[in-house]
Parts: C-alpha cells; sequence; structure tokens
C-alpha cells in the first residue's frame, strides 16, 4: 500500500470536521438548495469538487509552494478570490431586494432559470477563490504523508483524493438537509427575500476577511 492508513484516516477525520464547518462552498450551495431544489444545489457541489481537485494538482506541481514565497503574488490571488465572492454576495442582495413579496410563491424560483452549467461554474470558482485553500492544503497533506513508503508526490494524490470524497459526501449532506427545508421557505416569499440577503451579507463577510488576511 503506498500510503499509511492510519494517516489517511487521520486526514479524512481533520477533512470531515473542516467541511462540516460552513464555508463559502457550504452557504452557496444550501441557500441553492433552498431557492432553487437540490439539483442546482448538486451541480454546484460538482463544480466545488473539480475546483478542489485542481487545487490539488496546484499543490502537487508546487505551485503553492510559489504562491506562499512570493507576498505579491500571494496577495494579488487573494484580491480576486475576495472580489469574486464580494460579487456573489452583491448579487444575492440585489436578488433579495428585486424580489417581490406579491409574486407567487415559487415564480421566481424556478429551477431551469439557472443552468447547470452555470452553477458548475459558479461552484468551481468559489472552490478555488480563496488561495490560502492552496497553501492550507500543501501543508496539510505535507503532514500525513510517510516518508518510510516512498513517493510522496503519490501519498499526497491519494490522501488529497480521498480527503475530496469526503468533502464531495459532506456537502451533498448539507444540500439534502437544506433542501428539505425548502417547502418551509418558499411558503413565504418574505423568507427567501431573508434567505437571500442573509447569504448576501455572509459571502461580504467572507470576502471582507479574505481581502484583510495577511499572507
Amino acid at each position: 500500500m503506498p500510503v499509511n492508513p492510519s494517516l489517511v484516516v487521520g486526514f479524512l477525520t481533520l477533512s470531515a470536521v473542516l467541511s462540516a464547518i460552513p464555508g463559502p462552498s457550504v452557504l452557496l450551495e444550501t441557500s441553492r438548495a433552498i431557492t432553487l431544489g437540490r439539483r442546482s444545489a448538486m451541480w454546484i457541489v460538482l463544480g466545488n469538487a473539480v475546483g478542489g481537485l485542481v487545487l490539488l494538482a496546484l499543490v502537487l506541481a508546487g505551485l503553492g509552494a510559489i504562491v506562499a514565497a512570493s507576498a505579491k503574488l500571494f496577495i494579488a490571488v487573494k484580491v480576486v478570490g475576495a472580489c469574486y465572492l464580494f460579487w456573489l454576495g452583491v448579487s444575492a442582495l440585489l436578488s433579495a431586494r428585486s424580489s417581490s413579496v406579491n409574486e407567487p410563491s415559487a415564480a421566481a424560483d424556478v429551477p431551469g432559470r439557472t443552468s447547470w452549467a452555470r452553477s458548475v461554474r459558479q461552484g468551481f470558482l468559489v472552490g478555488v477563490a480563496n488561495p490560502k485553500s492552496i497553501v492550507s492544503l500543501m501543508a496539510v497533506l505535507l503532514q500525513f504523508v510517510d516518508h518510510s513508503r516512498g513517493n510522496p508526490v503519490l501519498q499526497m494524490l491519494v490522501i488529497g483524493l480521498a480527503g475530496g470524497v469526503v468533502q464531495a459526501l459532506i456537502e451533498t449532506t448539507w444540500v439534502c438537509a437544506a433542501g428539505s427545508m425548502r417547502t418551509w421557505f418558499l411558503g413565504r416569499r418574505r423568507r427567501i427575500r431573508v434567505l437571500k440577503a442573509s447569504g448576501g451579507v455572509a459571502m461580504i463577510a467572507f470576502a471582507s476577511r479574505l481581502a484583510i488576511e495577511r499572507p
């Protein structure tokens, strides 16, 4: 076996704990599950998973170390990520403001209005928007490499993929839980508006924190 089973279990446990804490991806997925349904939200989960694979590839290619070592590059990537999260937050606020209370309960939330391609793209961009994820992933993965088993890159690949599967499963659980609340939210248009506005504020808060954090 190319990896140490006990180290893999340790990494999966850590991944499960971190994935269970709501972040930008979970926030986007759960709000989409409530407003447009589970199917639309699962496309976001898929996009986020693809984004995670890209981050893993960057780490394995050594680009995570380059970003970590270059303060200017880190800041540049961080600003881009913060701007995208800020844009998502503002979009959510504008959507909440434009929603009319007099509209039928589900009139503005028809699943077909958000294509699967757009959902995948949004999930992907949120998944790779935080440059700290690259640096953190690189630092964390290295701690679970057993050098006595050789080929650290292969070990990081196997462990990283396993962690990605766990993350996707937990995010799917979040989506299913949020989807079960869809009927209650759609019962009153005001609830949807509050949900969108809250999600927008949270996204802007994530963007602000990302922008002011030091490398």
